[in-house]
């Protein structure tokens, strides 16, 4: 696909959407690119701040802010129809949000009875590729905070509001990188801001 963006004179500046390959190849490297500059990002926070809690805030904030924006993306690249139940949007996050952004398909586990819990499951979480333990005075440190953001942000912006806690952070030496949503019902005014 080609588009003008500029003419000047008889000079054309067209630009092509780049052709995604069969083996993911494109993907692969963007998505390495995103590990290794998230991995840059929370190094600097680690310096600039020594709170913990500050800096996990901070994770989160950020993420809120990328989801607002993403879920555009997501909805536009995906093709998704409107989920029914928190259910439905829970597998839709988990098969087609995780794989087409971060390779990787969590497994949906412990639904409440309710239906409107749910906890995803990484075994293997591309943000803690390249990371073998925390920075030293950062034990508290919610490393892959900003998927928990991501995650809130987006389903604000497509007004369900939830609660979005990383419950295991695989970044803790522990195997798995767990978080958890709690959908807190439907939101019935406008989209969301971003978030300073």
């Amino acid at each position: 696909m080609s588009r003008q963006i500029r003419k000047s004179g008889i000079h054309t500046i067209d630009w092509h959407l780049p052709a995604l390959s069969s083996s993911g190849s494109a993907h692969h490297i963007s998505t390495e690119l995103f590990v290794l500059t998230y991995g840059a990002l929370v190094s600097d926070l680690c310096k600039e701040y020594s709170n913990d809690e500050e800096i996990n805030h901070r994770l989160e904030t950020m993420g809120y802010n990328i989801g607002v924006r993403l879920i555009e993306d997501f909805l536009a690249r995906s093709c998704v129809e409107k989920c029914q139940s928190y259910q439905e949007t829970t597998d839709v996050i988990a098969k087609v949000a995780f794989k087409m952004y971060l390779g990787v398909t969590p497994s949906v586990t412990s639904s409440s009875p309710a239906g409107d819990e749910f906890s995803l499951l990484l075994d293997s979480n591309p943000l803690e590729d390249f990371i073998e333990e925390l920075p030293e005075g950062h034990s508290s440190l919610l490393y892959s905070n900003l998927l928990c953001g991501i995650l809130r942000g987006a389903l604000q912006t497509v007004r369900l509001a939830a609660h979005v806690e990383l419950i295991q952070n695989g970044g803790k030496g522990e195997k798995k990188t767990e978080i958890r949503l709690s959908f807190l019902g439907r939101l019935e005014e406008n989209l969301p801001k971003s978030e300073d």
